[in-house]
């Protein structure tokens, strides 16, 4: 059996800078907000060259916590991509602002810039674009449509650390970036956390309070904040993997030219391999017409996938409001994607082993 994601594994290389970082923490008796974060928020930042990284609790609270941060009016509109995961389109409900959905490019399977504009009201204030499955968004348009009309850009690089757009690290690519430290991450935590990156020194400021009850000093409360913290354990350990993050990732892409070479099954739709340099490849999507039964037929051979997203966010319950948005190319990507095993424990006879077995289904 090859998993689609085996975290024990991935971890495994890590242990020995894990635990010594774990009894760092557990010695020091200091818990919240205090060296370790410190230390990890400087070092991210650093890696992603921007002036400030935030540490917080996960990666829905950073993306949060910046809109509501930015302060706009209830239900301003917020633009996002029709295809991605839940999470994206919560932050902007959870800020007490109106997504507008922008249907993806079908060959990158990222929010598509030439289809954004038309979505501009005046109600808009912000562009989310998501750097989805380790590739970065084309920036460079989003750019200069927010600069014409005003608006700020979100990243929400949660499958994207380390990833470039035109050699600059995401999270350096718009006013602010929202990160997601989860398990399964290229950078994963062992537990969930969050950051924040920006060279806006006021919003950062003003995060900082955000994530501590609306505190800079203690028991005195300048806004309504939250208790959206990145716990000394969890930035101990982050420390402690982010030294092998590029090696790791140089790994994935490795293992993203196998299987770009090696797949011939004519009805296996791969995905893009123009920015193979740039990209991190935090998942390996490909589309298939019959997708349930190419992922029944892998299964039955050994190998595990997973589907990223089955459903699209306007088609959820919690989004009933939108089900009737007509947005086709998303609805046919959520029908067709299939993951296939992508991580830096793979060795290449697995990945040649899942390469022959999608060449011989039919």
């Amino acid at each position: 059996m090859i998993p689609f994601l085996d975290l024990k594994q991935i971890n495994q290389p890590h242990l020995d800078r894990i635990r010594k970082a774990s009894e760092r923490v557990l010695q020091s008796g200091w818990y919240i907000l205090g060296s370790e974060v410190e230390n990890f928020e400087n070092q991210f930042a650093t890696f992603c060259g921007t002036r400030h990284c935030v540490g917080v609790a996960n990666g829905l609270d950073a993306l949060t916590l910046v809109l509501k941060a930015w302060g706009f009016e209830t239900n301003a509109e917020v633009i996002v991509p029709s295809n991605a995961y839940i999470a994206s389109v919560l932050s902007v409900t959870l800020a007490n602002l109106t997504p507008v959905w922008v249907e993806p490019d079908p060959c990158t399977y990222l929010i598509d810039p030439a289809r954004i504009e038309a979505a501009i009201t005046p109600r808009t204030k912000a562009i989310l674009p998501v750097h989805l499955y380790g590739r970065c968004c084309d920036m460079d348009p989003i750019c200069e449509l927010a600069t014409r009309y005003g608006l700020v850009i979100l990243e929400d690089a949660a499958q994207a650390h380390g990833a470039l757009y035109k050699g600059k690290q995401a999270g350096n690519l718009g006013d602010a970036a929202g990160w997601s430290f989860y398990p399964s991450k290229n950078l994963g935590a062992l537990g969930d956390a969050g950051a924040i990156t920006t060279n806006d020194d006021e919003l950062a400021s003003r995060l900082r309070a955000l994530r501590n009850y609306g505190s800079v000093q203690k028991y005195v409360n300048d806004y309504i904040g939250h208790n959206s913290r990145l716990d000394e354990l969890q930035a101990a350990i982050l420390s402690a993997k982010l030294p092998s993050l590029t090696t790791e990732n140089e790994r994935r892409k490795g293992l993203a030219r196998l299987y770009l070479d090696g797949i011939t099954n004519p009805d296996v739709m791969l995905p893009p391999t123009d920015q193979m340099d740039q990209d991190v490849w935090h998942l390996f999507v490909v589309r298939h017409a019959r997708r349930d039964q190419f992922r029944a037929f892998l299964h039955e051979r050994g190998i595990g996938t997973d589907v990223h997203y089955p459903v699209p966010p306007h088609k959820q319950l919690a989004y009933s409001e939108h089900a009737q948005c007509v947005l086709p190319i998303s609805e046919q990507l959520h029908r067709d994607v299939i993951s296939l095993p992508l991580n830096p424990t793979l060795t290449n006879d697995e990945v040649n082993y899942i390469i022959d077995t999608i060449n011989q289904f039919t």
